[in-house]
């Protein structure tokens, strides 16, 4: 008598390979869907930042001695250099930044402990323009590149690519932070009116 019991086989190298390659044919479906949205316009990429943010103010201490809002204003550049995953100058500047500006503190401090030294200021300079009002072109890219972080000594094309990524990131921010203030306000407002009423 012949037993009609089904033996499920464990799957093979094949089967777990054929898996693999639909993943990562998924994954980069998807990754392709998220290059057409526009940077930094998407919900998920608000909600990310956002509770990323969230937990950055968090941990900011601010009883120290450095200004509140510089604490905040630094997390939350923080945040959104670290959301951008370091593909853009800016976003890797201000990482690095942080981490320049912790190892030139301690320079400092054991340069100044040594022998008081006057340091020269770097000169900025961006690719002459040829045009007409070249001197004003330059003046305005000059000035563009000093506001877009890790732009400042970098040439037309790179200022403005770096810009175009920039603003929509530094729009996303401020959505982010009002929307945390609002539930902020909203919450000392209801506690307020909650304790007056008792």
């Amino acid at each position: 008598m012949a037993s009609s019991s089904m033996i499920t086989n464990p799957p093979t190298a094949s089967t777990e390979r054929s898996r693999d390659a639909k993943r990562r044919k998924k994954k980069k479906t998807q990754e392709r869907e998220d290059e057409k949205q526009p940077r930094w316009k998407s919900q998920a990429q608000q909600q990310i930042y956002s509770s990323k943010l969230r937990q950055a103010l968090a941990r900011v201490n601010l009883g120290s001695a450095s200004p509140k809002g510089k604490a905040v204003r630094e997390a939350a550049d923080r945040v959104l250099a670290v959301t951008a995953k370091g593909r853009t100058r800016w976003s890797r500047a201000i990482l690095t930044n942080r981490l320049k500006l912790k190892f030139t503190k301690h320079k400092r401090q054991r340069v100044a402990a040594t022998s008081p030294g006057r340091s020269k200021r770097a000169r900025v300079s961006v690719h002459r323009l040829k045009a007409k009002g070249g001197a004003s072109v330059q003046r305005k890219v000059r000035f563009l590149g000093r506001l877009v972080p890790g732009c400042r000594k970098e040439p037309l094309p790179v200022v403005l690519e770096e810009a175009i990524d920039y603003i929509p990131a530094l729009e996303m921010q401020v959505r982010a932070m009002n929307a945390l203030f609002n539930l902020l306000s909203a919450a000392s407002s209801s506690s307020s009116s909650s304790s007056s009423s008792s």
